[in-house]
C-alpha cells in the first residue's frame, strides 16, 4: 500500500463516529491476519480486551492517550472479546505520529483521550498460533 493509498483509505473512514475502521487488507485461513485504517475522534471511546489475539497500531496522524493494562468498567462479551465504557487503573502512554504500540493479547486498552483534531491509525490484529 502506497502513502497515497492509504490516505485515500483514511478519507473514505468518515469522521462522524468515534471510530469508524476500514479494512485494508486481511490474509484468511485459519487465523485471519487483518490490518485496518480507522479515524477516531475527540469523542468518548470504547475499551476494549482481544483474548486471542494481540494488536499492533501505529499512529498515521494525530496523537492520543493510550491506556493499557488495569479493568474493564461495564464488561461485555463479543465473541472472544471483550469491551466496557473505560479502564479502571492501567497505565497511561502518549503517542503520536510515527509511534508504533503493540498490545498484547488479553490486556485490556483504550484511548481515554484524542486530541480534538483527532487520530488515524492502522491497527493490525495477530492471532496467536
Amino acid at each position: 500500500m502506497t502513502d497515497a493509498e492509504l490516505h485515500a483509505a483514511i478519507a473514505k473512514v468518515g469522521n462522524d463516529r468515534p471510530n469508524s475502521p476500514v479494512r485494508v487488507f486481511q490474509l484468511a485461513g485459519a487465523m485471519p491476519y487483518t490490518v485496518n485504517v480507522e479515524h477516531r475522534t475527540d469523542q468518548p471511546q470504547a475499551a476494549s480486551v482481544h483474548e486471542t489475539e494481540a494488536e499492533l497500531f501505529y499512529v498515521v496522524d494525530g496523537s492520543a492517550t493510550m491506556v493499557t493494562g488495569g479493568k474493564l468498567v461495564g464488561e461485555t462479551r463479543t465473541g472472544t472479546n471483550l469491551s466496557g465504557k473505560s479502564i479502571e487503573g492501567g497505565a497511561p502512554t502518549k503517542l503520536a505520529k510515527g509511534d508504533f504500540f503493540m498490545v498484547p493479547e488479553g490486556v485490556p486498552h483504550w484511548f481515554s483521550q484524542i486530541d480534538p483534531a483527532g487520530l488515524n491509525i492502522m491497527s493490525f490484529h495477530l492471532p496467536r498460533k
